[in-house]
């Protein structure tokens, strides 16, 4: 098992070791006893599970201090392109957005901590993405962010007129005028 580190910080992605063999393949998908160091006092509290369709853009959300959570990604069916944005103030990555390919082959997962928009697009015909959250989900603390913010500069890889959206997601503010995370 591989956790590597990105350019963002807190921010990680898992590759997890895959034994393949006749009978299909084996994984170990969570083991709090291989987090690294700085991620070791996470306790998730909330698992989530969405199945969507081609073309399905789920995002940019997040939850507003002090119901913020920090999520661990991954795609059990299929293929998403999986979107983050750093909306930290004081971060040196503040704006900046980082894509991550999450699929049933690769296994590959994101540690998404708290301070970051997250969203999804699923490119294959279907999806099942499932997440590890460490807060309970709080309604009325949401923010999020326009997933076609020019600002942001998100390739989504698939054409803008083939994306389905839910109508709360249309009208998610843009970068400039979103809640301020603190």
């Amino acid at each position: 098992m591989a956790w590597i580190k990105t350019n963002f910080e807190g921010v990680w992605i898992f590759e997890p070791k895959i034994w393949h063999d006749q009978r299909g393949y084996f994984v170990e998908t969570f083991n709090a006893s291989t987090l690294p160091d700085s991620l070791q006092n996470i306790h998730f509290v909330q698992d989530n599970e969405a199945k969507s369709t081609r073309g399905v853009l789920r995002g940019l959300h997040y939850q507003l201090p002090p119901n913020a959570q920090s999520k661990l990604v991954r795609c059990v069916s299929g293929e998403v392109l999986d979107v983050i944005v750093d909306v930290r103030p004081d971060s040196v990555t503040y704006g900046q957005h980082l894509s991550v390919i999450l699929n049933e082959i690769n296994k590959k997962q994101l540690f998404v901590p708290h301070g970051f928009a997250h969203g999804y697009v699923v490119l294959s015909d279907t999806a099942i993405f499932s997440y590890k959250c460490d807060n309970f989900y709080a309604p009325g603390m949401e923010g999020g962010l326009h997933y076609k913010d020019a600002n942001l500069g998100i390739n989504w890889i698939l054409p803008l007129s083939e994306l389905i959206i839910s109508e709360k997601d249309q009208i998610l503010p843009t970068f400039g005028q979103h809640k301020i995370f603190v």
